[in-house]
């Protein structure tokens, strides 16, 4: 009996933790207080941090091949998850900022400058350009997109690529509006800008179609997500398929990122992620994501100055593609300096051409090295 109840115990969690599994769980944990006490984006840190804690419970073998976590992965793994992530994110935009302002196309191409910062110190520190590239999309701020071009050019880093990109798009209220602050001035953030124009039905249903049609021709490996994304739109604006607009914003995205949360936080396992090079990637991955909120803060300013003072810069740091995150981070730092001053719409522009600009950048990435 006395031996019996050793044994059972040898087969306890208790008995078979690791160090790097203990700090891991208690990332997770971390992970979770800020998610459920500080409300940092619920939706992605509450299912990431608790994919982390169940993909390190000694001997669950959630990952392992067969295991519950492991089949949830596969949507990851092969690709099949970002696409549909953008057919819900196209489903759920208003398009019509950008399209009543066409110029917030250049803040949202701005805004990918620390993709290409990033892939150059990935390759100094001696990442091949496949590694490098997946490490340099996490500054667009997109997790989908992330997952995407890693599955295809670097699937050993995908592990820490997602969970570095997610990490950094939940994070977004912290690691933005410092940024923000330090690159412009008072007057700068307490610009208001003038009305955008209206935006009529046929533009709204026309623009989707076009930029599939001009951007998959120009770079047709990103294709999947630049027509899953117009598609979603397409529904919202077409007007005469509701049901699958409604099911493409609702349930489809409440599966989707469940899956793909558990999928991101299952793959933080103690002895993949606690390594150097995993270090290595995530701070590459917020030099990325700050410098995509620079690059566009700095055009933002450029901009304005060009303008005669009619653009307010905050709106450029909405250039990176955490929507509507971005957006609402611009809103907010300028609503601080001054109340009552609206730039979200605005901010909505450049928010979703950050979109629109890292798909074409996963898809110029996945053009040179995909081969």
């Amino acid at each position: 009996m006395f031996e019996a109840i050793i044994n059972f115990l040898k087969t306890t969690g208790y008995f078979n933790v690791t160090l790097s599994q203990l700090i891991m769980i208690i990332i997770a944990f971390v992970l979770m207080y800020l998610a459920i006490v500080k409300k940092y984006e619920p939706l992605l840190l509450v299912p990431i941090s608790f994919g982390m804690l169940l993909a390190n419970i000694p001997e669950a073998g959630l990952m392992e091949e067969g295991g519950f976590l492991y089949w949830i992965y596969q949507g990851v793994k092969l690709g099949i998850y970002p696409p549909l992530i953008f057919m819900g994110v196209g489903a759920m935009t208003d398009f019509g900022p950008l399209i009543s302002n066409p110029k917030s196309l250049l803040l949202g191409a701005a805004a990918q400058l620390g993709i290409f910062i990033t892939f150059l110190g990935a390759r100094l520190l001696g990442f091949d350009a496949k590694e490098a590239s997946s490490i340099g999309i996490i500054g667009g701020a997109d997790g989908p997109t992330a997952i995407f071009v890693t599955s295809k050019l670097a699937p050993h880093l995908l592990g820490a690529v997602a969970v570095a990109a997610y990490s950094y798009m939940a994070l977004v209220p912290i690691i933005q509006p410092s940024i923000m602050r330090l690159l412009t001035t008072k007057k700068e953030r307490t610009v208001v800008m003038e009305q955008l124009r209206p935006v009529s039905k046929t533009e709204k249903i026309i623009f989707p179609i076009i930029i599939t049609v001009l951007a998959s021709f120009l770079v047709p490996p990103a294709t999947p997500l630049i027509g899953s994304l117009m598609l979603g739109n397409l529904f919202r604006e077409s007007g005469v398929v509701d049901r699958l607009s409604k099911a493409v914003q609702n349930e489809l995205m409440n599966i989707l990122t469940i899956f793909i949360g558990l999928s991101v936080g299952a793959t933080a396992s103690g002895d993949n992620f606690l390594r150097l090079e995993t270090i290595e990637i995530i701070i590459l991955g917020l030099i990325a994501f700050a410098g995509g909120t620079a690059g566009g803060v700095l055009f933002g300013k450029l901009m304005y100055l060009l303008s005669g003072g009619k653009v307010n810069p905050l709106i450029g740091s909405a250039g990176v593609s955490a929507v509507p995150m971005a957006a609402r981070m611009s809103q907010k730092v300028a609503q601080e300096e001054m109340p009552g001053n609206f730039v979200l719409m605005h901010a909505m522009g450049p928010n979703v051409a950050g979109v629109i600009g890292s798909a074409i950048a996963a898809g110029v990435l996945l053009s040179l090295y995909g081969g």
